[in-house]
């Protein structure tokens, strides 16, 4: 069959429908490849499928790419983008060339924005969603939810609170429906330039609250803690692991003679850090597991004066604050059955002190 008689919009359709129909949260489309979706963690093979055709690959994403960003992918060999499907089905998707060949990997965007209770995740962070200002960090490795948690917070926001919110992503994620706030959805390389540019132009826009959907580099790091300082509430998210290593991240990004500055900045604007993991569920599915650091006295007094090294030990002792340390999270899923002990242990990042706890 010849590619000019190929149906692609069709064909990605019917992918789209296999992701949806098996409950799937990514879809692996790649030159000399079958493709493959992630279900509940785990990748599988399309079995019924063929390997991929270079030509099929480039229909597929010629009809998820408009012509000016196809080419631009062409000319970059990588490109970040949305692709609206059928019925309000919605993917955050990234091509890529590897050794020559063409990949693209999406990420399904759920069109109903899940509340914390449903999301499994500590009601502790609705309090983050009261505050008038601060900066409030998602953190974890790629794929672990940490875009939907954000999301979940900006809607109490939205639902609850007059504000106007401006999200600053690339791609925009989840599309939110204004309720009581006014949202300003901005995507980079369509509606800004960049990150940076997008933060400094925010401050003449009369925004309350800011969602910027990653730390890229010092200046963006530094505009976000000012805007934190100045009044506003911001939110973000970065992939690190832990609560104390996301402190030296963002310190860590300036010259040596800034980090004094922006430590006592991030020590007096911080409001808190969330990690959290997706464990696979015994029962299917997958269950979060996490760590939530509050900046109180004490941690604001760590980071000020340079001994992030401490902030673990505070999280481990500070539960009746509603601090919330990873093993302890991990110990509870398993004493609930939620989680296996193998699994436990796979993901903790100090097995001896889980031990303890379970």
């Amino acid at each position: 069959m010849t590619q000019s008689k190929i149906n692609y919009k069709e064909k990605l359709n019917e992918f789209i429908d296999t992701v949806s129909k098996e409950s799937a949260s990514d879809l692996h489309l790649a030159e000399n490849r079958v493709p493959l979706i992630r279900v509940s963690g785990f990748l599988t093979p399309l079995s019924k499928t063929e390997p991929l055709s270079r030509d099929f690959v480039i229909g597929l994403l010629s009809e998820m790419l408009t012509p000016d960003n196809f080419d631009k992918f062409l000319e970059k060999k990588e490109i970040d983008f949305s692709y609206n499907a059928l019925n309000g089905v919605r993917f955050r998707g990234s091509g890529f060339f590897r050794q020559g060949k063409i990949s693209v990997a999406l990420r399904l965007i759920p069109k109903d924005i899940k509340t914390i209770e449903e999301l499994n995740l500590p009601l502790i962070l609705k309090e983050f969603a009261q505050r008038q200002q601060g900066f409030f960090l998602v953190v974890g490795p790629v794929g672990q939810g940490k875009s939907t948690t954000l999301a979940s917070i900006l809607e109490i926001i939205n639902t609850e609170r007059t504000e106007h919110i401006v999200t600053i992503e690339d791609p925009v994620e989840y599309l939110f429906e204004p309720k009581k706030s006014i949202i300003d959805q901005r995507e980079v390389g369509i509606d800004t330039d960049n990150f940076a540019s997008a933060l400094k132009s925010m401050f003449r826009q009369d925004m309350d609250v800011v969602m910027v959907g990653e730390m890229r580099g010092p200046e963006t790091m530094s505009t976000a803690v000012t805007a934190a300082e100045t009044g506003h509430l911001v939110f973000s998210t970065l992939h690190t692991n832990t609560a104390a290593q996301t402190v030296d991240r963002i310190i860590d990004a300036f010259p040596a003679e800034q980090q004094t500055q922006i430590r006592t900045q991030l020590a007096g604007s911080l409001t808190g850090i969330f990690s959290q993991r997706l464990i696979p569920r015994v029962s299917g599915g997958m269950v979060p597991a996490y760590e939530l650091l509050i900046n109180n006295n004490a941690v604001s007094n760590l980071i000020r004066e340079n001994r992030t090294y401490e902030i673990q030990s505070v999280i481990e002792t500070s539960s009746q604050q509603g601090m919330i340390s990873l093993n302890r999270s991990l110990a509870d899923l398993v004493r609930k059955g939620e989680i296996s002990v193998e699994n436990a242990r796979k993901y903790s990042l100090n097995v001896s002190a889980l031990e303890k706890l379970i």
